[in-house]
């Protein structure tokens, strides 16, 4: 069973980004999507500040956010590097298996990962993600680079969207489209 305390917040400040992206694009109806809270059972309160300071993972969860984009059904997670090196040991098994399943049911499953250092943020399309963890299988180290990544999916911020991952979306789409 999985142990939580306040390190479990370092990605908070790019779930803020995204949330408030996501508050956006529901408002102009380009999308719903919704951050799926991970389930704590708490074991120590701090009353006076009214926070749980320590609890346990009641089970594994799938991934940060899920919803739909004009039809299409997402899920995504969103993932946070201090470096130019992105370990995927960051990445857990249940969560590329539910991506998988969700592709499977014609889905579109992605990482966002943003660089802090850099203050970039990269769209992963699940393809991506899966040609990485395959490579691990013929003894790469568990990483990629920054300087492995495709230019086309680093996201442009422009205009009110802080996270505009729906740029990200729609080259994943016609890329895929390409593919058929």
């Amino acid at each position: 069973m999985a142990t939580w305390s306040t390190r479990g917040l370092r990605g908070s400040t790019l779930e803020d980004l995204i949330n408030s992206t996501n508050e956006y694009y529901r408002r102009n109806g380009l999308c719903l999507v919704q951050k799926i809270p991970t389930p704590i059972t708490p074991v120590k309160f701090d009353k006076e500040k009214r926070k749980i300071t320590e609890g346990y993972f009641e089970k594994d969860s799938t991934v940060d956010y899920i919803g739909v984009v004009q039809g299409i059904p997402v899920c995504f997670d969103a993932k946070e590097s201090k470096t130019d090196t992105f370990s995927l040991q960051n990445i857990h098994e249940h969560q590329v298996r539910f991506m998988e399943d969700f592709e499977k049911q014609g889905g579109i499953s992605f990482l966002i990962i943003l660089f802090t250092t850099r203050n970039d943020l990269y769209y992963m399309p699940f393809k991506e993600l899966k040609a990485y963890l395959n490579r691990v299988e013929q003894g790469h180290p568990k990483n990629f680079k920054y300087n492995e990544l495709s230019d086309d999916f680093f996201l442009k911020k422009n205009g009110p969207a802080l996270v505009p991952y729906l740029e990200g979306l729609n080259l994943d789409l016609n890329l895929r489209d390409k593919d058929l």
